[in-house]
């Protein structure tokens, strides 16, 4: 690959979960993500950090395919993703959060989560249809699978109220116990921390720790939040006019000449 892949000593000798090879999309003649190169490690979380409008979240829709990439080629867990719906690459190992929450907040806490594991449920229409002894079996397993999903969040007690009237942090937490509940391998959580306070966010870090250690999975996010990045992020790309302008450690990006003029600015000379 052109550039260094961001893996960590832990995932070394395992092939990386994912990667990005000359990755791009052209909006019109806009370029606006172009030769973006990236392996992500099997149990690695990764930040994507760059100022606004730098194609983040663009990335982050061609990773899903809400967008099919024009040039380039993403590998999930060796695979090539090529004319994958959103649907295939999810049921493949990608999930995702949105930077404006998504969730059915007419549907109880609960139904957010056990809507999302449809595609592993192991009963046809016709047993669904005539409630025959496999539903209800698949009904108790999803139950009990997400019970134990909100449990890693103490949100447990909360599995009948309805999603619109949780609090906004709750709301956030939400969202990822139904993005685990797809059984994903790589978690895409797209401005997690976006409206918390400092309390909120601490809580965050700890969590995305927990999820990374309980279900041994990756996770690459995108963040504002500069504490959080530096702090729970092992690698980091930064991207600035939909190209990767630097990769590393957090103490390397802190220290980068070109992502400190990305974020404040060239200096003038006196």
């Amino acid at each position: 690959m052109p550039s260094p892949n961001l893996l960590t000593e832990r995932d070394a000798d395992k092939t990386p979960i994912l990667e990005c090879i000359n990755l791009g999309i052209n909006f019109g003649g806009l370029a606006a993500v172009e030769n973006f190169n990236m392996a992500i490690g099997r149990t690695e979380i990764t930040g994507l950090i760059g100022p606004n409008g730098a194609g983040k979240t663009t990335v982050f829709n061609l990773l899903t395919k809400v967008y099919q990439p024009t040039k380039g080629t993403i590998l999930l867990d060796g695979n090539d993703t090529h004319n994958m719906t959103t649907a295939q690459v999810n049921r493949a190992g990608i999930a995702r959060t949105f930077q404006n929450i998504r969730l059915f907040n007419d549907l109880t806490v609960e139904e957010n989560v056990t809507v999302a594991m449809n595609a592993h449920m192991r009963y046809n229409m016709w047993t669904g249809i005539f409630r025959l002894p496999a539903f209800w079996k698949e009904e108790r397993v999803a139950h009990e699978r997400a019970l134990e999903l909100l449990s890693i969040f103490n949100m447990a007690d909360l599995a009948d109220t309805k999603a619109g009237s949780l609090p906004y942090g709750a709301q956030r937490r939400l969202e990822i116990v139904r993005a685990l509940a797809t059984n994903p391998s790589l978690l895409l959580l797209d401005e997690p921390a976006a409206g918390m306070n400092p309390s909120e966010t601490a809580e965050l870090m700890e969590n995305i720790r927990k999820i990374r250690d309980t279900f041994q999975i990756a996770i690459l996010l995108i963040e504002h939040d500069m504490n959080l990045v530096m702090n729970i992020c092992e690698g980091i790309a930064v991207l600035n006019f939909g190209r990767i302008i630097a990769k590393g450690t957090p103490e390397d990006i802190q220290s980068n000449p070109a992502v400190i003029e990305a974020y404040l600015g060239k200096q003038k000379e006196a």
